[in-house]
């Protein structure tokens, strides 16, 4: 006896294709919905069914009653039956095309929202940013705090008012090299002192 082999739930049928595309299914309806009614708005519409309607009435009043198809006598029956259709279906394809333009505006209105929302909270971020580095920024030295520091320094060394000019000079000299040593990298070769004279 034969086994029969069953899939496992979890491994999808084979698609079978269709024969025929169902044009109701998916946005085809849709989309042909809307290109009817941007049709139907366009002057082009309207002068064709001004024409169309003009070559009618003229038809069927002018030729002889033979060759007419829609009669005067019977007020263009047939004529005002076509009208009647093509406001029947023209309608609720308006009301189709128009709905499918509010669901865009819909979401085109979600979407600038969000995007509001993450130009608020990057703007917030920067705001922020800015706000702490310049918090930082008070505690920096400035270049014209230290030049001003300096010239404290150099009014207090040519002015003296407790100690001795050439003891302030080789202080300051004394602290400049340390300074430089200390910036220098390791296994560099420091600089020959230079000697002072008098």
């Amino acid at each position: 006896m034969a086994e029969h082999h069953i899939a496992p739930l979890d491994d999808p049928a084979p698609r079978r294709r269709q024969l025929l595309r169902n044009p109701l299914r998916g946005d085809t309806f849709g989309r042909g919905a809307e290109a009817f009614a941007r049709m139907m708005g366009t002057p082009a519409f309207l002068v064709g069914m001004t024409i169309f309607c003009a070559l009618w009435l003229t038809w069927n009043s002018v030729m002889p009653e033979s060759a007419q198809f829609d009669p005067r006598a019977l007020n263009f029956t047939l004529l005002t039956l076509i009208l009647s259709l093509q406001a029947s279906y023209a309608a609720p394809l308006l009301l189709l095309a128009q709905n499918r333009q509010d669901d865009r505006d819909r979401v085109q209105a979600e979407q600038d929202r969000q995007s509001n929302d993450r130009n608020h909270a990057t703007t917030d971020f920067i705001t922020r940013e800015i706000a702490s580095l310049r918090l930082a920024l008070n505690d920096v030295a400035t270049r014209d705090f230290v030049r001003g520091e300096l010239r404290d320094l150099f009014e207090e060394l040519e002015d003296p008012p407790t100690r001795d000019a050439e003891a302030l000079r080789s202080l300051l000299r004394e602290e400049v090299e340390a300074a430089l040593d200390r910036r220098a990298p390791a296994g560099a070769p420091t600089p020959p002192k230079e000697q002072h004279t008098q």
